[in-house]
């Protein structure tokens, strides 16, 4: 049987197809979903792609955050569906209160696109486990709303708990908090990073390497072995 992932498509939405290619390259089948439907098709998992869903208007992902078809994620997330947020998507669990935190333009208050070096730190997450803690990747990124930001008692948890998924190495792209790249719930089954992955799942594109395909074969395997 076939891992079914489902792409949410808000209007705005850049990289849905990207990430539907990344699903498949990975051996998975990608599923489109669209935000104004609550039914999610019976999917094995979810990504939140990125993008700048409703123009970013009032604030990255606050619009997004109540479209019908959030509903139903939150509501299955909660009760252990896999989701991943990939940029605007990450922005998105925040504003749904799925990931602590929120995300702030970037502090030198520009666009910025670059291939970014980052360090996995939590190897153990269902998106995650074809890394090892430690492991250092290159990964593009861009991104306008990018700076993570948390209190210090959030903080302070993330890191007690080892919740922080991928933290920046080399050059903090956005003045993240924490030098944080990415964050994981307390269950494990929902992560957000701002980083795209699935531009790096094969070596023709994005940095050349395919740093990111793991994401996409750690849910495949979590679910095939489920």
């Amino acid at each position: 049987m076939t891992a079914r992932i489902g792409v949410v498509t808000f209007p705005g939405s850049l990289d849905d197809r990207d990430t539907r290619r990344a699903i498949r390259v990975a051996g998975a089948e990608p599923v489109t979903l669209w935000h104004k439907d609550k039914d999610l098709k019976q999917v094995d998992a979810v990504v939140l792609c990125g993008g700048f869903s409703y123009g970013d208007y009032l604030r990255a992902g606050a619009i997004a955050r109540f479209s019908p078809v959030m509903d139903t994620v939150i509501d299955q997330a909660k009760a252990g569906l896999p989701v991943l947020g990939i940029c605007n998507g990450f922005q998105i669990l925040t504003e749904a209160h799925l990931l602590p935190g929120g995300m702030l333009g970037n502090d030198h208050l520009h666009f910025i696109c670059r291939d970014q070096k980052l360090r996995v730190e939590n190897a153990d997450t269902a998106w995650t486990t074809d890394y090892e803690a430690g492991q250092e990747i290159h990964i593009p990124l861009k991104n306008m709303d990018g700076r993570y930001v948390a209190d210090q008692r959030t903080l302070d948890e993330l890191e007690a708990e080892g919740r922080v998924a991928f933290r920046y190495l080399g050059f903090n792209p956005n003045g993240s908090l924490n030098d944080i790249a990415g964050i994981t719930n307390a269950a494990g089954n929902v992560v957000g990073l701002m980083p795209h992955p699935e531009h790096a799942v094969e070596s023709l594109i994005g940095t050349g390497r395919t740093d990111g395909l793991p994401f996409f074969t750690s849910i495949l395997k979590k679910l095939v072995n489920a």
